[in-house]
């Protein structure tokens, strides 16, 4: 896992694998917004335990963008890493991609902790970017002001 630069917001991407592309682009706009992306498929490397490192990620990370697809919504560790999230108080910001929010209020066995979450179809990423880049400016801005009272 890379190691953060001070005052970066870490944001999980949760994801099916067929869906790599578009996280990576997601990732990138992550990237370009000032904070931490973590993207299992670039922040694992081989041989480490995958599990592990999606655990200390989801403990250190301040937001969960899940990639909602007709794929992801098959993946049993998109479910586990919402389910975590939840559990650890993170926010969940959920980007939807060939399913609509009616289709996941209908859909059987969606969590009850999902269906009240932020939801925006995949084509508002740049409106998720925008919000992302103020929660980024107001972290460094507290950061800031925490270093000034020292």
């Amino acid at each position: 896992m890379g190691t953060p630069r001070r005052g970066r917001r870490r944001v999980f991407i949760s994801h099916a694998s067929i869906d790599a592309w578009v996280a990576r682009q997601i990732a990138r706009g992550i990237g370009r917004s000032g904070a931490q992306p973590f993207l299992d498929e670039t922040e694992i490397q081989a041989g480490l335990d995958f599990e592990t490192q999606i655990l200390a990620f989801l403990k250190k990370a301040d937001e969960l963008v899940a990639l909602l697809t007709p794929w992801s919504l098959e993946r049993p560790y998109l479910w586990a890493e919402l389910g975590a999230a939840w559990i650890g108080g993170i926010p969940i910001i959920a980007l939807l991609h060939g399913v609509s929010a009616s289709d996941l209020q209908s859909r059987p066995g969606v969590p009850v902790f999902l269906r009240a979450r932020n939801w925006r179809p995949l084509n508002d990423v740049d409106l998720y970017l925008a919000e992302l880049r103020g929660r980024q400016k107001a972290m460094k801005e507290r950061r800031t002001d925490d270093e000034t009272e020292i």
